[in-house]
């Protein structure tokens, strides 16, 4: 064995007789953490971490004389290529302590020589900090990227003085994704999927065991869009006319698709009337954003809404449905009761006519003579037509004059929109109280 490993080996010795003799009270500071070290054999000391930006010279140490007396104090620093303590400064001000400052990641030690004789203490300090960066990478239609970059390593190192082998001071990193308050991911590297329509800012939050912490910003700019809508009205008569509200988020205006499908039962018949033949289940396909279409004819249909974004890598589409519009089927109706008398009350004789096309209204007296007709080709639903064709009612006149009270017969022919022929009839009363 050469005369360099045998001194160093002595070195050893005596830094592990002089750390057990010392213990590791009298080195305090203002570290953002303390830990206490890890070596093979003795006491141990303590690891005093600061945080601070790179390249930071944050650390101090300050050393107390026992009992509050006064005294000098020497300061080493651990040498890693010769295991020696070198000197580093001295302070012969006479307090009762001594504090260093500016210091480099490493070990010092100081003698405290006072009235109570000569004390050592060792202890470490570390300039610790974080440097993080975020970026948003991988942005297609279905998924982005969170990627995130973390500076130093996630280790300190320091030596075990017993051996002068080094050891690790894990910084047990942890990250975590933020979307506001609410954390998207807790790993560095992290893929999104169902992007958000609206740009969003993410901060990544960067800390460590000894409370060090920083934070980085990515903003990810929007390429996806979502399909939405509502309708006015989604069941009436036909024709039934039906707004479409188109409510989706990031679409581009002018490049919205509106699918209208055809009744099912209209499907179903056109396949039975052409076997072995493609059936064309599309009714309508309008490209307005916000469309108005009416609905001739009674039935269940589907819509389906196609929205677009358009970016310069990328096409990204959405499609919603909506189920069902519904136009009703055909019916008729009509009162059993009459008062044509003047009080603003039942003083018109009214056939209820629901999702009808064609319809022909006729009205007899008791001996079959007809008093009223009424009939139309192209009905555009009961309301409406109540209201702009007067002759679609009896207001109970005959020659401008009112019938005599009695019952009289109604007979109601037509065809409904749902393409079945409706005729129903029946009699009613009219009365006239003065």
């Amino acid at each position: 064995m050469n005369r360099y490993k045998i001194l160093v080996g002595i070195l050893f010795i005596s830094c592990f007789i002089l750390v057990s003799e010392t213990g590791f009270a009298q080195i305090t500071s203002d570290a953002d953490a303390v830990v206490p070290t890890e070596y093979s054999s003795g006491s141990q000391d303590k690891i005093h971490v600061f945080c601070g930006a790179k390249g930071d010279q944050n650390a101090s140490l300050t050393a107390t004389a026992p009992n509050g007396e006064t005294g000098s104090f020497e300061w080493l620093k651990y040498n890693s290529l010769t295991g020696i303590f070198d000197f580093f400064s001295s302070d012969l001000s006479g307090n009762t302590t001594s504090t260093i400052s500016n210091l480099a990641d490493g070990c010092y030690r100081v003698h405290i020589t006072s009235t109570s004789g000569v004390k050592t203490y060792t202890a470490w300090g570390f300039n610790n900090y974080i440097e993080a960066k975020a970026e948003i990478t991988e942005s297609d239609c279905t998924s982005f990227t969170l990627k995130g970059t973390i500076d130093p390593l996630a280790t300190l190192t320091y030596v075990d003085l017993p051996t002068g082998q080094s050891k690790v001071l894990a910084k047990d990193i942890q990250v975590k994704w933020l979307d506001g308050n609410v954390v998207v991911s807790r790993v560095i590297v992290s893929k999104v999927y169902d992007p958000p329509t609206k740009d969003t800012g993410y901060t990544l939050d960067v800390t460590d065991r000894f409370g060090c912490m920083v934070t980085a910003e990515a903003t990810y700019i929007s390429i996806v869009t979502k399909a939405l809508f509502s309708v006015s009205v989604d069941k009436g008569e036909a024709p039934l006319e039906v707004t479409f509200n188109n409510e989706s988020e990031n679409g581009d205006p002018g490049k919205y698709e509106w699918f209208i499908f055809k009744d099912i039962d209209e499907i179903k018949r056109e396949a039975l009337k052409n076997p072995g033949s493609v059936i064309d289940s599309i009714l309508e396909k309008m490209t307005n954003d916000s469309p108005v279409y009416t609905f001739e004819n009674s039935g269940k249909y589907q819509v389906k809404l196609v929205s677009q974004k358009k970016s310069e890598f990328h096409t990204c589409y959405d499609i919603v449905y909506f189920k069902y519009i519904v136009a009703d089927t055909s019916f008729v109706d009509a009162p059993n009761v009459f008062t044509p008398n003047g009080d603003g009350v039942n003083d018109e004789f009214i056939v209820k006519f629901w999702s009808m096309k064609e319809i022909k209204i006729s009205i007899f007296n008791r001996w079959g003579k007809l008093l009223h007709v009424w009939e139309s080709n192209n009905v555009l639903g009961f309301g409406p037509t109540i209201e702009s064709v007067p002759q679609s009612v009896w207001d109970g006149k005959v020659g401008g004059k009112y019938a005599t009270p009695g019952v009289y017969y109604y007979v109601v022919e037509g065809r409904g929109r749902d393409n079945l022929r409706k005729r129903t009839s029946g009699f009613f009363h009219l009365f006239r109280d003065k």
